[in-house]
């Protein structure tokens, strides 16, 4: 048994920025436990530039951002597992149960911080019809095979889904020569940032089709080609609209599923609209003593604000170890209100807190409207948006002031027309 002050599962961005934020707020002995054999995680794959503006004040590859972060992991006295794959935790006793190449290892901390990431929806999980050709990939995966290993992975592509992901790879395929046919996107609006639409579709000429969807797929051995149709506001396909690309590969960008088969073992509760974990302003969940953050806890579109929500975590779990955080009192709920679809944290905690920064998405696009935080009947903030989009996260920052005379149980989050 190994026993440490913190134990950080996963050592991509989240993990990284945890795991320093532990060891600076004061927790001596923090390991890192990383099941690839290098830390940085997905960053290592995105080899194309717009990461750090916020966090850093200039613009990094995902590489570079990654190495900064890494640098200073080897600078302080952390211990990195990697290599080491983890099986299950033992809620109660905060005990990670995992595998590695000298066998099962038990690893006790003080506290426990989730930053496994997320995974790609695949086509069987969007479930387009057609035959089962080779030539299908997620766009992560024909990410890493290009920038990592080197391999092309066709040379005609079509792309299912204007996700970050999707987008990025259309501009990385065109520069490797490779001509996409167009972007399929299912919403009648953009699942991505705008930034990304402009940078890697419309600098590129690469069509993208919205209200649009695949409805067969052929190919016996190898992808031959796609039929795409437009569909109505049921997403039913409408007759007379379908047509015929010819491509040889099929990239799925069709959403992102936060890693968090680990954290039910250890009982953890999880929120049906993200699929992660229900956790206060402390980044805390329902089992005491484990935290989470970053990917695992709700998708970001933005590395710079997983490193920032990671570090909160971070502190929060050195804290806690030390036993010097919060006692688990009553807290308010955070509820959505009109035209948005969650809200993370989902509690904060009465009397004592910071500021909290409440990240959140609205379920469809909106101009020239006003987010605004209630409580009572009473409207504690209020911030003007021009534009909010699905595929953007927005945040408002509730000042400690703003908090310390909330009575109600919960408070609302929503948007209200100009």
């Amino acid at each position: 048994m190994l026993e440490f002050d913190v134990a950080v599962i996963g050592a991509g961005p989240a993990g990284l920025a945890a795991a320093l934020a532990a060891k600076r707020s004061g927790a001596q002995k923090v390991v890192l436990v990383e099941r690839d054999f290098r830390m940085g995680g997905i960053l290592e794959q995105c080899i194309h530039m717009g990461f750090g503006l916020k966090y850093f004040g200039e613009e990094l590859s995902g590489p570079e951002y990654a190495a900064r972060f890494i640098k200073r992991i080897e600078e302080e006295d952390i211990t990195v597992m990697l290599d080491t794959m983890v099986l299950s935790i033992d809620g109660d006793m905060r005990v990670i149960h995992a595998v590695n190449k000298n066998g099962v290892v038990n690893i006790k901390a003080g506290s426990i911080i989730l930053s496994m990431g997320c995974r790609e929806r695949t086509r069987a999980q969007v479930a387009v019809p057609g035959t089962r050709p080779a030539g299908i990939f997620t766009a992560g995966t024909a990410q890493r095979f290009i920038n990592v290993q080197n391999e092309l992975v066709g040379k005609k592509a079509v792309i299912v889904g204007s996700g970050d992901i999707g987008m990025i790879m259309a501009r990385r395929l065109t520069l490797e020569g490779v001509k996409v046919e167009g972007v399929v996107e299912i919403m009648p609006y953009l699942a991505g940032l705008t930034r990304n639409r402009v940078q890697c579709l419309d600098d590129y000429d690469i069509p993208l089709y919205l209200s649009h969807t695949i409805s067969d797929i052929r190919g016996q051995y190898r992808v031959e080609g796609v039929s795409v149709a437009r569909i109505d506001e049921n997403r039913e396909i409408i007759e007379g609209t379908e047509f015929d690309i010819d491509c040889d590969t099929i990239l799925f960008s069709v959403g992102l599923i936060p890693e968090n088969e680990v954290s039910k073992s250890a009982g953890v509760l999880l929120d049906p609209v993200t699929g992660g974990p229900i956790v206060d302003d402390h980044m805390e969940t329902n089992i005491s003593g484990i935290f989470a953050c970053g990917n695992v806890l709700h998708v970001n579109d933005l590395v710079d604000n997983v490193s920032i929500e990671s570090e909160k975590a971070g502190k929060a779990a050195a804290l806690f170890a030390q036993g010097r955080l919060h006692e688990k009192t009553e807290a308010i709920s955070l509820a959505c209100g009109e035209n948005i679809r969650y809200v993370t944290p989902q509690k904060i905690v009465r009397g004592g807190q910071d500021d909290v920064t409440i990240y959140f998405r609205v379920s469809s696009p909106e101009r020239n409207i006003r987010i605004q935080a209630e409580a009572d009947g009473a409207v504690l903030l209020e911030e003007k948006r021009a534009f909010v989009n699905p595929g953007e996260i927005e945040f408002i920052t509730l000042q400690k002031e703003n908090l310390s005379g909330i009575n109600a149980e919960q408070l609302i989050i929503r948007t209200v027309r100009e």
